[in-house]
């Protein structure tokens, strides 16, 4: 049996976002969408386009103690100690002079 969507909005790093996490979808896998809304579309370093569409094995949230958001940020977090998300929040803090 499908479970129910569950939404989270919070703040990463001065953008707004929102998660959907749906502990069962279809019977068979967990579902995790996350989309920047302020500023709308802004890109994170999980996605250029600000919307993530994620699927995974059920269950996977709970042994890490259940909290969405906390994991999602970590994922962020995680994923903004690439090069490529550092390159770009640093051009975008100063502004780029070519682009």
């Amino acid at each position: 049996m499908d479970q129910e969507p569950q939404t989270y909005r919070f703040q990463w790093r001065g953008i707004e976002i929102e998660a959907i996490y749906t502990p069962l979808k279809w019977g068979v896998t967990a579902h995790l969408e996350i989309r920047s809304i302020r500023p709308e579309r802004a890109r994170l370093p999980i996605t250029e386009t600000g919307y993530r569409s994620h699927f995974y094995t059920p269950g996977t949230v709970q042994p890490l103690g259940g909290d969405v958001v906390a994991q999602v940020i970590a994922w962020l977090d995680e994923e903004a100690t690439r090069p490529a998300w550092r390159t770009y929040a640093e051009a975008n803090r100063q502004g780029d002079l070519f682009g």
